[in-house]
């Protein structure tokens, strides 16, 4: 039986990657909290396009695929997200909404599984990584418990101040030299 060491086998990103996507994110973090509101409903419509395109490509798919079986399911799962990304691309105000509470449950997860990775790499700025996913738990803990009550605004908030915290995370490691990372 063969055994892997997991941790010797991971590689640390670059460090102009580190940069790299650290910068982005802060750069996208401070767009969004540009305008909160319209970020919400063009994120809210990008979504639906995209479903719409999923959702055709899907259809187009199954009777590429038709004699692979499930030709119908992949048909009633195009339609399915022709219908949604329609929904969402029409209603934005009221698919934000709708979207939020998914975000929310995103942000949650992804701020927990911050969270416990960063005890696994406390040594490579981990504590940085436990801050930013307190931030992501928080985010996602505000979305989902419904305070303040309009989803609209709340969507765009929390989305910025998590893409620059997660931003920070990335440049602090990124700066950090490197015999600190590999302890």
């Amino acid at each position: 039986m063969t055994t892997y060491d997991t941790a010797s086998s991971l590689s640390v990103p670059p460090t102009w990657a580190r940069y790299l996507l650290g910068f982005f994110l802060i750069l996208a973090g401070l767009f969004v909290l540009g305008d909160i509101v319209a970020a919400t409903i063009i994120s809210t419509m990008f979504i639906g396009i995209v479903a719409v395109a999923a959702g055709v490509l899907e259809i187009i798919n199954a009777f590429w695929t038709k004699k692979w079986g499930g030709f119908v399911w992949q048909i009633l799962l195009g339609i399915l997200y022709v219908a949604f990304g329609a929904a969402l691309f029409t209603q934005p105000v009221s698919s934000a909404l709708m979207l939020t509470y998914f975000l929310g449950l995103l942000l949650l997860m992804s701020g927990l599984v911050r969270v416990l990775l960063s005890f696994s790499h406390w040594r490579e700025a981990g504590w940085l990584m436990l801050l930013s996913g307190a931030f992501g738990v928080l985010a996602g803990l505000v979305v989902l418990t419904g305070f303040p009550k309009t989803g609209l605004w709340v969507l765009g908030l929390v989305l910025g101040i998590d893409l620059i915290s997660h931003g920070a995370a990335w440049l602090t490691y990124a700066w950090l030299p490197a015999g600190e990372r590999k302890r």
